[in-house]
């Protein structure tokens, strides 16, 4: 039986109960919902990246791909990637920004799939991700 493998980019900050921002065991890497926080500085509260929703899924991208790469995987590796946004109007916005920024990774994979959900999330956070990796 593998092992499990915890990541928590130092970029992050400590989750707010008992889990792992990411995990892997044998070629399987989960990244746990991230959302639009900017980078963490030591003994601040978790900032969002800004008030839009753009600005957010941007920072989201970022938290997510750090996480990928700490477990050695990257976009090209994501089978499943969910989406939590907390207004139906932002759907057309969120694809958008979406396609834009997959196209900016030029993919050798085909995309992934994607799910996307309405949800709560905390006062001034607009979208929420979590990704499943598959290493070779």
């Amino acid at each position: 039986m593998s092992e499990k493998t915890a990541y928590v980019p130092s970029t992050h900050t400590t989750p707010p109960a008992r889990f792992s921002h990411g995990v892997r065991k044998g070629n399987l890497l989960q990244v746990a919902g991230q959302v639009g926080f900017l980078p963490a500085v030591e003994g601040q509260a978790p900032t969002p990246a800004g008030p839009s929703l753009r600005e957010q899924t941007l920072q989201t991208f970022a938290n997510v791909r750090s996480i990928l790469e700490e477990g050695g995987a990257g976009w090209d590796d994501v089978i499943m990637l969910r989406v939590y946004l907390t207004d139906t109007a932002h759907f057309a916005e969120l694809n958008e920004v979406y396609d834009a920024y997959f196209a900016e990774q030029r993919l050798q994979a085909p995309p992934a799939a994607r799910t996307t959900v309405y949800v709560g999330l905390p006062p001034g956070l607009l979208v929420e991700m979590d990704a499943l990796a598959v290493l070779d």
